[in-house]
């Protein structure tokens, strides 16, 4: 560990913290024996309450989100993502006040935009969703007593953010246009909706389209970065995938989730809608990029340029894209859009650029 960088050691401790709960390891050993006993029973109890307080967030999902947090705060990402910037953190001098309105669709959504401020030298004040407070409430406290200028550097409100110097917001498209008034006298960023679309080559395999299936229903699929629309070849059998995604049938026994399911089924069945249906989701043509929980949209394409110029024009709603096409640019591997490193940013606005760069 390289103890010239309190920040990254620190931080790489707190994902060593967190990665013990996804694999059920506690692990009593140097540095976090001392956490453990602080934090771990009252983590472990936020991790058994969460499912009640919020049923989208159920147990494999809290694993989920924290195995991928640990992945990211290890120190060869760390140094990594940071290395490419240099002087981080910033001088105390220039620190300056961040509000973050924080979503909470997924568990810790917010934690990336934290860290980041936090990277830059600055400070935190957040404003979180009623649906993901406690988890990032207690992620702050286990950070502050790593490192007390960091602890004393985060702050929560419950009410309007006041004081900032400049703002990151996350919204629904809606929320955005209020964001863009309301904090249009200072530096900001503001995100709106963004999903994930597949480009289907028709040659995948088996195991592709099951990593597709992870793609598409990690989250229950609320995710900026879960997979909502498909392109498909024009000759390509749909029910070839819906044969794999048969898989994910454990999912039905969410009520929230299949409720979503039954709803879409009995509108797309009154208004006489075409779709396929294998119970665990909905599959739908249609032109659109987000779909509705349950439902996946598709559209078929005879050449590739075709869906090389929608997904250009679309940029703006599209966050990441799945294919194995080659003429596919900055694609990811199917199976791969719920492993995001600290660089690759909500909405591709280089967040730390942004904080770094406040004058």
């Amino acid at each position: 560990m390289d103890q010239k960088n309190p920040f990254i050691k620190n931080l790489a401790l707190l994902g060593s913290f967190l990665g013990q709960f996804p694999d059920k390891s506690r692990n009593d050993t140097g540095e976090l024996a001392s956490l453990n006993k602080v934090f771990y029973q009252s983590f472990s109890e936020i991790l058994e309450r969460e499912p009640i307080l919020n049923p989208w967030f159920t147990p494999a999902w809290l694993d989920h989100a924290l195995r991928g947090i640990s992945l990211m705060l290890e120190e060869k990402v760390l140094l990594k993502w940071l290395g490419a910037y240099g002087g981080i953190p910033i001088r105390a001098t220039q620190q300056k006040t961040i509000g973050l309105v924080l979503a909470g669709n997924i568990p810790l959504v917010g934690f990336h935009d934290i860290l980041s401020v936090l990277a830059s030298g600055h400070r935190v004040q957040a404003k979180t969703s009623s649906k993901d407070d406690r988890l990032i409430r207690e992620v702050a406290a286990i950070i502050g007593s790593l490192d007390a200028d960091l602890g004393e550097r985060i702050s929560f409100t419950d009410d309007h953010l006041t004081g900032m110097d400049a703002v990151i917001a996350t919204g629904s498209n809606n929320s955005s246009r209020y964001f863009e008034y309301y904090f249009r006298e200072i530096p900001h960023i503001i995100r709106k909706n963004r999903n994930g679309v597949a480009v289907l080559t028709g040659n995948e395999t088996e195991r592709e389209l099951m990593a597709l299936g992870e793609d598409i229903f990690t989250y229950f699929g609320m995710g900026c970065r879960n997979i909502t629309k498909l392109f498909i070849p024009e000759a390509y059998d749909l029910k070839v995938l819906l044969g794999v995604l048969d898989n994910y049938v454990d999912l039905t026994q969410h009520n929230k989730y299949t409720n979503n399911v039954d709803y879409y089924r009995s509108i797309y069945l009154m208004n006489r809608l075409e779709f396929l249906d294998n119970h665990v989701t909905l599959v739908k043509e249609d032109p659109g990029i987000a779909s509705p929980v349950g439902v996946v949209f598709y559209e078929r394409y005879s050449e590739i340029g075709r869906v090389l110029q929608v997904l250009d024009e679309k940029k703006d709603e599209i966050q990441c894209i799945v294919s194995l096409h080659p003429e596919v640019q900055n694609r990811l591997k199917p199976g791969k859009t719920q492993e995001p490193m600290p660089w690759d940013y909500a909405d591709g606005v280089d967040t730390l650029k942004f904080l770094i760069e406040l004058k």
